[in-house]
């Protein structure tokens, strides 16, 4: 083999290598762990509320470590936060990120209600004064800028019992919305219905969901059954156990009590 041939070679050879260790070099946040939860618990996790004002939101998502303005992360992306130490914020805490979606492109309210989505969580990797770098652990859907962070707290898989008492029928509620409007629903899906606490549902709460059909003189068709995931004075996140067919916005929903 002649000189030159050797050397080219041997520069091959070591661009080869360069392309493959490059990527590793890149690498701006640590490689995203297995969050090691069940799935009931990250589909918990990410379950839709509502509200009927804004969320306070001093604490949100303003950029990434990019060379570029960045507008959506996944698992794994190094992102920042408007918060710091001067704000009580360490190494190692985790957040929920959350992303309010009004009915309405308009202010939210009584009449505007919006579900709350959340986006995924986060955990602190470094803090400064003023601002931090966190790495996204989860996602429910892409985190985006301006997501709003709350306190991580893990959900309680609700204990559901074996007895289906009656459902009492002079009370119903109604099937509002889901995750980013969605108006329909079937085994598997979480939705919200317009009441909670304050009408006497609790977490594990059973209902069975109806359709009126609108035909004089008929009964009510029943859908399917459902369980109280999560509890809020005035709205309830139920999720689908048991679906004949599709539940959609405006269907009833009645307590087994």
């Amino acid at each position: 083999m002649t000189s030159y041939r050797r050397n080219a070679v041997a520069l091959f050879t070591s661009a080869a290598v360069v392309a493959l260790v490059l990527p590793v070099f890149a690498q701006r946040a640590p490689t995203p762990r297995s969050t090691g939860l069940s799935r009931e618990v990250l589909t918990l996790a990410c379950d839709p509320t509502l509200v009927y004002e804004a969320p306070g939101t001093p604490l949100r998502i303003t950029g990434s470590q990019e060379s570029f303005v960045h507008q959506s992360f996944a698992p794994g992306d190094l992102i920042t936060i408007n918060a710091g130490t001067d704000n009580g914020i360490e190494v190692g805490q985790e957040f929920f990120t959350r992303r309010p979606v009004p009915v309405q492109r308009r202010s939210i309210s009584r009449e505007n209600p919006a579900t709350i989505r959340t986006t995924g969580w986060i955990r602190i990797y470094a803090v400064d004064k003023q601002m931090s770098l966190a790495t996204v652990t989860y996602a429910c859907d892409s985190l985006e800028l301006n997501d709003y962070l709350e306190p991580f707290v893990l959900p309680t898989v609700p204990t559901i019992s074996k007895d289906k008492p009656k459902p009492q029928r002079d009370n119903y509620a109604r099937v509002i919305t889901g995750n980013d409007n969605r108006a329909s629903f079937g085994r598997g899906d979480s939705f919200i219905v317009d009441q909670g606490t304050d009408h006497g549902i609790t977490v594990g709460a059973q209902f069975v969901v109806y359709r009126d059909k609108l035909e004089p003189g008929n009964f009510l068709f029943e859908l399917g059954e459902a369980v109280a995931v999560s509890v809020r004075p005035e709205s309830s996140t139920l999720r689908a156990t048991l679906s004949r067919d599709a539940f959609a916005a405006g269907d009833y929903v009645a307590l087994r009590k």
